[in-house]
């Protein structure tokens, strides 16, 4: 079984997901990218998770693929780590109707740093990093980091990141464009949490909306956009929480959105 490499927590509307393999890192394998992809799957079909949470156990995020699992006897291809591990988790988070935070506590290198530049929104505690670390054994990103990171910083400081795999600091990170924000270690967890439970909170059904019409932005031209956001504008006004939010802004109340 595998179940204990993902451990789960609930409070609230909020679940946390934590890679649970601190000994190694963090580090992939198939089996943890299974449970993991189960987790994401159970917490879309679950009405009641509003928000979820991804980090790490111990001192690191994730480090990425556990390089023993494709150096061993009986090793799986390139080709089933890439399509089975990675592109089924990432396809999941950015299909997920709901918000993903990665809560990065530490080193985040290879696969483990695209995951979470995959996610909605991605915060990292001061002392963790960034590492595209691919092009140190004669790979390429992957895990969608090869579209994902010259959308967030640019062509050339992603090629630079991805060359030449320095280290990026959680603040460095932030400043450019490459995360969310950074916290004071001392802060993250409650600053997480705090950033999740607000999520929660909100009307999840827009911003699920909003997930798909950021998604249909990078595959289509500006006017094909407009047409998605009418469609899903439209959608958007027919949820009760549209009319909640409508009804508690002329009430002069706060709302209460049940993400329906």
């Amino acid at each position: 079984m595998y179940e204990d490499t993902i451990l789960t927590t609930r409070e609230g509307g909020v679940l946390t997901l934590t890679f649970n393999r601190p000994a190694a890192f963090n580090s992939f394998t198939q089996p943890m990218a299974a449970a993991l992809q189960e987790q994401l799957r159970s917490a879309d079909a679950d009405s009641s998770v509003r928000c979820v949470v991804l980090t790490g156990a111990g001192k690191a995020f994730c480090a990425g693929q556990d390089l023993k699992e494709i150096t061993g006897e009986n090793a799986p291809t390139f080709e089933e780590i890439v399509g089975g591990s990675y592109n089924a988790t990432v396809r999941l988070i950015r299909g997920l109707q709901k918000p993903v935070i990665a809560a990065v506590n530490g080193v985040a290198a290879g696969a483990g740093a695209n995951i979470a530049l995959a996610c909605d929104l991605c915060v990292a505690a001061e002392g963790a990093k960034f590492i595209q670390a691919f092009s140190k054994i004669g790979l390429i990103p992957d895990s969608g980091g090869t579209w994902m990171l010259p959308r967030l910083v640019g062509l050339q400081r992603a090629t630079a990141l991805a060359y030449l795999g320095t280290p990026v600091i959680a603040a460095e990170a932030a400043a450019m464009g490459m995360i969310h924000r950074a916290f004071p270690s001392e802060e993250f967890v409650s600053e997480v949490m705090a950033l999740a439970v607000q999520l929660a909170a909100m009307p999840t059904q827009g911003l699920a909306l909003t997930k798909q019409a950021f998604n249909k932005a990078f595959e289509q031209g500006f006017s094909d956009q407009l047409d998605t956001e009418l469609e899903l504008q439209g959608a958007a006004s027919r949820t009760q929480d549209y009319q909640e939010g409508v009804a508690s802004f002329l009430e002069k109340r706060k709302p209460t959105f049940a993400g329906h």
